[in-house]
Order: structure tokens, then sequence, then C-alpha cells
């Protein structure tokens, strides 16, 4: 499993990259899109929309089954990846590179409080 040590992660299988303008972009990790298969569909949040942690935020659909993307914290949507709309195999092909959306939080500390790299992989049960 390929679990990045500069992310951070959530139990449901999000992970969190903070970007230099204190944004934080999120995607599914390398677990979540291996367990779900080929993705046919991305339902993106719309640019704007407030979260709340742990609501659902986007729709992941494969040819198995269709899963929720919870926000990984409290904030606003600010930019959703509109090429995933016709390409959301990417997200199979890169997981860590082919983001859903980012999020300007509502507490930048927040981020701190997810699992990192040993936590989710711990959480996950493999390796």
């Amino acid at each position: 499993m390929n679990t990045p040590q500069d992310l951070r992660y959530t139990e449901s299988h999000e992970w969190v990259r903070r970007d230099a303008d204190g944004t934080v972009t999120i995607g599914i990790t390398d677990h979540a899109q291996a367990a779900l298969g080929d993705l046919v569909y991305v339902e993106l949040p719309e640019v704007g929309k407030k979260l709340a942690a742990r609501d659902a935020a986007a729709v992941v659909e494969s040819v198995k089954a269709a899963s929720d993307v919870y926000a990984p914290l409290a904030g606003e949507v600010t930019a959703v990846n509109e090429a995933l709309s016709n390409a959301p195999e990417q997200v199979n092909a890169d997981p860590y590179g082919a983001w859903l959306f980012k999020l300007r939080p509502a507490d930048a500390g927040a981020v701190d409080q997810l699992l990192d790299a040993a936590g989710y992989v711990a959480a996950v049960g493999t390796e």
C-alpha cells in the first residue's frame, strides 16, 4: 500500500495535503481506490460550499460500488478537480496526484489531529 509520509489521513480513507496558501488538498487513498476498483464516475462538491468535518463532500463510483468521500475537516471548498469529470480513472492511476477538491479549513490546526502515515496504516491494518 502506497502511503506517502508527508500527508495526513482519515480512517475513512481520505488524504490531506497542506498547501502553501493555507488551503488543503483532499483525495482518496491508494487503499481506497484499490478496494473500489476502476472508477467510472466522480461527483465533486460545489466551489463555495461550506462543509463540517465528516460531511459527505463528494462521491466516487466504480464498477463495484459508489462511496462517499468525507470532508476530513470543516471549511469551505475553494476548488475542484474538473479533469476528473471526464477522466475519473486518473484516481486509479495516481491517487495522490488526482486530487478531488481543495478546502480552506475553518481551523488550520485541525489538520494536525488527522492520522499520520503510520497511524493510517495501523488503522487500515495492512502494509
